[in-house]
């Protein structure tokens, strides 16, 4: 099929009302469209009677900014080590060897605490803190994202 053709069928598509659209050519080629079109809502709820929402700042308790800066000098205590890429979570170097590190271990900055496997390479992840193992945040063979917190140390 020519670039052009296929140019040619999805303006077609466009223009058109269809939704959807498969064709199937006899030399096996396959071509699947689907389009986006405008979502329909619902109808409009009504807007809440007047005082609603005193009612509900009444009904919900309050923050106090003790509580938040507490919380938070709480979570800056920790030095998160972060996922290098996307890959599987390992915390062995195999499945019968021990782990690299357990809560409560003590590291220092270079230590192999844990292995992020991708595309088939076991990439070893080094801490990044001098310290001690708070927490291990993913479990093995379990998916992380880049930047995903890995282990806490404290």
């Amino acid at each position: 099929m020519e670039y052009k053709e296929l140019k040619t069928i999805i303006k077609d598509m466009e223009e058109s009302k269809l939704e959807e659209l498969n064709i199937t050519f006899p030399d096996g080629t396959k071509i699947e469209m689907k389009k986006h079109g405008e979502r329909k809502c619902g109808p409009m709820m009504p807007p809440p009677p007047m005082g609603y929402m005193a009612q509900v700042q009444a009904a919900v308790p309050e923050l106090k900014k003790e509580d938040i800066s507490a919380s938070s000098k709480e979570e800056e205590t920790y030095n998160i080590v972060k996922s290098p890429m996307v890959g599987t979570f390992y915390s062995k170097p195999s499945p019968k060897a021990e782990a690299f590190v357990k809560v409560g271990d003590k590291v220092k900055k270079g230590d192999v605490i844990c292995i992020v496997e991708a595309m088939k390479l076991m990439n070893e992840v080094e801490s990044e803190f001098d310290g001690e193992v708070v927490e291990i945040c993913c479990k093995d063979d379990e998916m992380v994202e880049y930047g995903q917190a890995l282990i806490k140390i404290k």
